[in-house]
């Protein structure tokens, strides 16, 4: 790596600065048991996580009653998409969908953990003020509760998705909301959570700056909950619930994942809080068996920057001259999570970029192949199997072999786009 004041001078960093489509595998990736013990975290937060998601599913049967069906289960199915896989030419292995643009509550993977850090708060309020309910989480929409949750905030900074996934559940609650959105969000997001009720601020800044505002605003009312999109453990443990749940779809559609059938995951990544917790979940089901690579746009590659030069939230894409300006919104974030790049960064196989052109063409391969139409956000996950079946290098390091990739399993990460207004996701065609 380059000395901090000279990045250009690093070959690799010169192509992200000149936003050439670029990957890099991490060659300090370690074992599955290496990296969990190196996190610090403990798989504890993952089984509190989906023991409070049970608790709640009556409840988000009924707050939500396109759930009801699975019983108040926020999931998302697993399909196979042979179209895409031609088109990708993908010739070894076979490629899965996993479907969080359609995922219940707020159609994005955030739902997954701003769904928990939400439920999560108002379980806190509930137990100190002795309302928990002993079995029945459908008390939470009787009047004593919401009573009580009216009298509190939660706030956050967003690009978009996870102020909607907070904002959503939180009016369901009954609990007073607030959005800090950065100057990539798009209009229709700051409508949608105006028609609940939510409040929403604009800002004319990028997503730090309006995570940093959120921040501030919830430290002077001890009212206030901020969820912190870098930091938080409630979030990332929501994310992590999908691993376990993978792996009962994987295993429902009698696809094995082992030493010899590798399973390889894609995740678009802003921050990388929802493909951060991911990413865990998946390493606790499937060990060294699984193998996540992160995707980016090349306006914006904060994680890769931070994992490539350790520096992780200490160093911004603007120190390479980029400006985070990208049609994937949802990605558009200058400075990583160092929560997440320090936790997994012996976890995380590669990072790889793709230019908005690409996203584009994606966009439309899948609709034309798929019939599915996503944010250009979720399709940059489309790329992964071909940096990772290009790079000699990385298959030799991990010893994966021409048979391994024969056996391999590859899942495109489909990020969001269910909720996006019809108007908009047909300009995405155009």
């Amino acid at each position: 790596m380059a000395a901090r004041g000279n990045l250009r001078d690093d070959p690799f960093l010169a192509r992200l600065a000149d936003q050439e489509p670029s990957a890099w595998f991490n060659p300090a990736v370690t074992t599955t048991a290496e990296g969990l013990a190196a996190s610090e975290l403990s798989p504890s937060i993952v089984d509190d996580a989906a023991a409070r998601l049970d608790r709640f599913a009556p409840w988000i049967a009924q707050a939500f009653p396109e759930t009801a069906g699975a019983q108040g289960v926020v999931e998302s199915p697993l399909d196979a998409a042979l179209g895409m896989q031609r088109e990708l030419n993908l010739a070894a292995g076979q490629l899965l969908l996993k479907r969080d643009d359609i995922l219940p509550v707020s159609g994005s993977i955030k739902a997954r953990g701003g769904v928990h850090e939400v439920l999560e708060y108002a379980e806190s309020l509930a137990n100190e003020a002795g309302l928990l309910p002993s079995t029945d989480y459908r008390a939470f929409s009787s009047e004593p509760f919401r009573e009580l949750i009216a009298q509190h905030r939660v706030v956050v900074g967003s690009t978009g998705n996870l102020g909607l996934s907070i904002g959503i559940t939180a009016a369901a609650l009954g609990l007073r909301a607030t959005v800090h959105m950065s100057t990539h969000a798009q209009a229709w997001k700051e409508e949608l959570l105006r028609s609940l009720g939510v409040e929403v601020v604009e800002h004319s800044t990028d997503y730090t700056a309006a995570v940093e505002a959120g921040r501030t605003a919830a430290q002077a009312d001890p009212a206030t909950h901020f969820v912190d999109d870098e930091h938080s453990v409630s979030l990332f443990a929501g994310y992590a619930v999908a691993g376990r749940r993978l792996a009962r779809q994987l295993t429902d559609q009698g696809i094995t994942v082992d030493e010899d059938h590798p399973l390889f995951v894609d995740l678009p990544c802003g921050i990388g809080g929802a493909p951060g917790g991911v990413a865990y979940g998946l390493k606790l089901e499937f060990g060294d068996s699984v193998h996540c690579v992160f995707a980016e746009p090349t306006a914006a590659p904060c994680m890769m920057l931070g994992v490539y030069t350790g520096l992780h939230d200490e160093i911004s894409v603007a120190e390479l001259g980029l400006d985070t300006h990208t049609v994937a919104d949802g990605l558009a974030v200058g400075r990583p999570s160092g929560f997440v790049g320090r936790h997994m960064q012996g976890l995380i196989d590669g990072y790889y970029t793709v230019t908005d052109p690409r996203l584009k063409a994606l966009v439309k391969a899948l609709y034309a192949t798929e019939g599915i139409l996503v944010e250009p956000s979720a399709a940059a996950s489309l790329e992964g199997s071909q940096w990772i079946a290009s790079n000699a290098r990385y298959l030799q390091r991990m010893n994966l072999t021409d048979q391994h990739l024969q056996n391999a399993t590859h899942i495109a990460w489909l990020t969001g786009g269910d909720m996006v207004p019809d108007e908009i996701q047909r300009g995405y065609l155009s």
